[in-house]
């Protein structure tokens, strides 16, 4: 599954509805539960007046549904799932001084409401229209948060869907198992079914508690802030390789690269090899980053920061919700380091890593007094975790986010998909092409060398070396031999989501 941009989706001809969600002023009610930390800085942080409060923010997914639009199962299609899902039944209000509230709805009150859009057929002037209308709608202050869209294919006899979110009630994690999901709900409706009931469609609201509840136990000496401020060292976050940069006008859209890196074939040699070896995807995929890094650009250490889920129980299983914290990872390589010793030192960096995963990074910057935000980033998501995942590419199934305008950040996702492995990426305008597509290539190059030079550490004896059989921990996502573990604890530790 790519992680992309829309306006890189061909949506097919056809007809546009959007559906939207409503409900009545008197539905709403006052909530006591916190909002996370995250969630209440990212409201504090945006402008109520700004005309575009979607721009650069939102995101979503977009796949196509394998049966005909019947348009009243689609509605209450959409209207079972927000009636499941909490978050999308809530909202905040800024009309007291201070932090935002929590405001939620009834989800008796929910209804569904959809809008042809007429003399709008032509599959490229609604993917412009589409990305125009969330950067114009969707907004952390004003409900509702999540728009759909259906294009009606009547020579094919089937539609597509495309959902977008503000990121406020949906992260990576949701943004894949919303296809689904809602494809499950949408053949419920039409055989007439009851819609599934789970006791994993938690609130986000209630995790919303907890996560705070453990943010205000952090203080100065807490080993969380201790891994920060160690990272944080210098006084500055990380850059994606600053010298590269040239200046570019602020207001020019970042460019946006999604490739495939290895095809099938190729990832599961790699990843026989790190069976033998006794490394995960993910030790590997950051081992190669760090090593194309010190290549294409002279630097031995990485640092970079890394979203990981935080779904830390069954019951936000299936939520749709933002359940995201972000870590900080510090990879230091001597000169001219091969990919064996890169791997057993990433690894390392990233179960230093785990110190900082239940503690919120905001609150720990808070603590630090660092105003900065993250600006290099890199997410790992290996969608083998997520229930029925070979389906997801024959619905032409893509998680979306917006462009961004950014003059300085740099974010890296890899993706271990069914057939193949994915990164895409998103730069600065003033970034050269030329010098992310070498850094690209480099990094799938460190990649493939896995497979010699593993096979040249373990030809004498036939046994691996010492440090290669380490146990595997946390942190690390399954290869495919080990038996797939699709709890909680495994979704943490596999789903490194944006």
């Amino acid at each position: 599954m790519e992680y992309t941009h829309l306006s890189e989706f061909e949506i097919r001809s056809g007809t546009l509805s959007m559906w939207t969600p409503e409900l009545a002023a008197a539905a709403w009610r006052p909530d006591d539960r916190p909002l996370t930390s995250v969630h209440a800085g990212y409201c504090a942080s945006v402008d109520p007046a700004d005309p575009l409060p979607g721009r650069g923010r939102w995101i979503g997914t977009v796949f196509e549904m394998d049966a005909p639009l019947d348009r009243s199962a689609w509605r209450e299609t959409l209207r079972r799932w927000h009636t499941r899902h909490e978050g999308l039944r809530t909202t905040v209000t800024t009309a007291t001084a201070g932090e935002s509230r929590r405001l939620v709805g009834a989800p008796a009150a929910v209804d569904i409401a959809e809008r042809p859009v007429a003399g709008l057929t032509d599959g490229a002037r609604i993917n412009e229209f589409l990305r125009d209308t969330f950067e114009q709608r969707l907004s952390p202050l004003v409900w509702p948060h999540c728009l759909a869209a259906t294009v009606e294919h009547a020579d094919t006899s089937d539609f597509t869907v495309l959902v977008a979110a503000d990121h406020s009630v949906m992260d990576a994690y949701s943004q894949a198992i919303l296809i689904l999901e809602l494809r499950t709900l949408y053949r419920e409706v039409i055989a007439g079914a009851q819609a599934r009931e789970s006791v994993t469609f938690g609130s986000a609201a209630d995790f919303a508690v907890l996560e705070r509840a453990r943010a205000a136990e952090l203080d100065a000496d807490s080993p969380a802030v201790a891994t920060w401020r160690e990272f944080l060292a210098d006084g500055a976050m990380p850059r994606f390789a600053p010298h590269a940069q040239r200046p570019a006008p602020a207001d020019l859209p970042q460019p946006s690269v999604s490739r495939r890196l290895l095809d099938l074939a190729e990832l599961e040699h790699v990843e026989a090899v790190l069976d033998q070896v006794r490394h995960r995807t993910s030790v590997a995929v950051f081992a190669a980053l760090a090593v194309a890094n010190q290549q294409r650009f002279g630097t031995d250490r990485m640092r970079t920061v890394m979203p990981i889920a935080t779904r830390p129980d069954l019951r936000w299983m299936e939520s749709m919700g933002w359940f995201v914290n972000v870590v900080p990872v510090d990879i230091a390589l001597q000169p001219g380091v091969g990919i064996t010793e890169a791997m057993d030192l990433a690894r390392t960096a990233l179960r230093r890593s785990r110190s900082a995963n239940d503690a919120s990074w905001s609150r720990v910057l808070d603590l630090l007094e660092v105003a900065e935000t993250p600006r290099f980033g890199i997410s790992f998501l290996d969608i083998r975790v997520l229930p029925g995942y070979e389906l997801v590419a024959d619905l032409r199934g893509r998680t979306l986010r917006a462009e961004s305008y950014s003059s300085d950040e740099v974010f890296l996702w890899v993706v271990r998909a069914a057939d193949g492995l994915y990164v895409s990426t998103r730069y600065p305008a003033g970034f050269p092409a030329e010098v992310m597509d070498e850094f690209l290539t480099a990094f799938g190059q460190a990649l493939i060398s896995i497979t010699a030079t593993a096979h040249a550490d373990t030809s004498v004896g036939g046994h691996p070396s010492m440090s290669a059989i380490a146990p595997a921990g946390p942190g690390e996502v399954p290869t495919p031999t080990e038996p797939r573990d699709v709890g909680a604890d495994a979704l943490r530790l596999a789903v490194q989501a944006g």
